[in-house]
């Protein structure tokens, strides 16, 4: 059986010269960039390789990256790192990643003002909401750039005038985002801004942060936002990553990771186009097979990622017959794929449990093709007409 993958946005392959680039640094060029001979200084010169690539992606300097074992840990130390730092209030929206609502819960507890931001029914948070929670003093916003699980895009750069206004500092996972929508920090506005390497075909188990205006000679007094602000380490040790995540770095991947993100900017406007007309080829064919299906989601989202609502289909159920018929898609975010409650995000957006517990994700890469796409109608379409009636009604 040919398999057919169109989960993406939980993770890519890597790419095959994305591979080949991190090889030698398994095998040949293995040094601790800590130590002082020639194979340590051959592996601290990958990183700042590394370092300066993404550095150029992000508009961002040399010193502002910091690099992390996931999106997960750079999202922690956004948060936990400025309240350590002295911050005393958050401010997340309800649709963001787990690894930012579960942290802003946790410094909850630990006695940090955290306020959660409504979204209205396309996911975008309410900026009335956002205003009014500015008023009460200085906080971090966290704001995911586009959602994991609908593909929403959220208006950063307006967020980032309203939160410098009122003297707050802004972070944005740009995770899904960045091989798709311009994240260049100066251009958003963004103080703090995660990436990752599994998203953009490039390794799992690295991230980095761009931090802006870290150490000396930055650009802070340039910058829009006049407040100064600090990070405090998260993880103590041997004062790696300028002070801010101390660890050996884990050099092939943080090599894998860069070279992923000059992977993306090869004829990205090209593969854009493409995947958007994939996408609404598979939404228009839902629609047909399953009438009164809807997508989830306004139309300013990501070209890559289809959140489906399938009236009286339960999302578990079809993800395993599409599975047997060697198609992989999701019910949502694979961080909590494991779980029985329905979707977060979808429901924060007005849905209902019954819809959310209804609606599946397509979400397609560069490797996708329009036979696959098809297929995936071909397969829906014969399982409607074999559960007619029965797990699979008739509308």
């Amino acid at each position: 059986m040919v398999r057919i993958y169109l989960d993406y946005a939980a993770a890519t392959p890597v790419a095959p010269e994305v591979l080949r680039t991190m090889q030698p640094y398994f095998l040949e060029k293995f040094g601790n960039p800590g130590s002082l001979h020639s194979f340590g200084q051959a592996a601290q010169a990958a990183v700042d390789r590394a370092r300066e690539t993404i550095a150029r992606a992000l508009g961002a300097q040399f010193r502002e990256i910091i690099f992390t074992g996931s999106a997960t840990e750079a999202n922690n130390l956004a948060l936990r790192g400025a309240t350590a730092a002295g911050m005393k209030r958050v401010i997340v929206s309800a649709v963001e990643h787990e690894s930012v609502l579960e942290t802003a819960r946790s410094l909850k507890k630990a006695g940090v003002e955290v306020v959660e931001l409504p979204v209205d029914k396309d996911g975008v948070v309410k900026l009335p909401a956002l205003g009014k929670a500015l008023i009460a003093g200085p906080a971090l916003i966290s704001i995911l750039y586009a959602n994991n699980e609908t593909g929403t895009i959220q208006p950063i750069a307006k967020i980032s005038k309203m939160v410098h206004a009122a003297g707050g500092i802004l972070h944005t996972d740009a995770v899904q985002a960045l091989q798709f929508l311009d994240c260049r920090g100066d251009t958003l506005g963004a103080d703090l801004m995660t990436v990752s390497g599994h998203k953009i075909y490039g390794p799992k188990g690295v991230g980095a942060l761009y931090v802006r205006g870290k150490g000396p000679g930055s650009r802070a007094k340039n910058h829009a936002h006049p407040t100064p602000y600090s990070l405090s380490p998260i993880i103590a040790g041997g004062g790696q990553e300028f002070g801010l995540r101390s660890g050996t770095e884990n050099v092939p991947l943080i090599v894998g990771l860069a070279a992923a993100v000059e992977y993306i900017e090869k004829d990205k406007a090209k593969y854009a186009r493409q995947i958007a007309a994939m996408k609404e080829q598979i939404v228009r064919g839902i629609k047909k097979i399953y009438p009164r299906a809807q997508l989830n989601g306004g139309k300013n989202s990501l070209p890559h990622i289809a959140n489906v609502w399938i009236p009286g289909v339960l999302a578990q159920d079809l993800l395993i017959q599409l599975d047997l018929a060697g198609i992989a898609v999701s019910a949502g975010s694979a961080c909590t794929a494991r779980s029985s409650q329905p979707s977060h995000v979808l429901r924060a957006m007005g849905l209902s449990e019954s819809r959310a517990k209804q609606s599946i994700r397509v979400s397609l890469g560069r490797p996708t093709t329009n036979a696959e796409a098809t297929k995936l109608l071909k397969v829906l379409s014969s399982l409607r007409r074999q559960k007619a009636g029965n797990n699979f009604p008739s509308h």
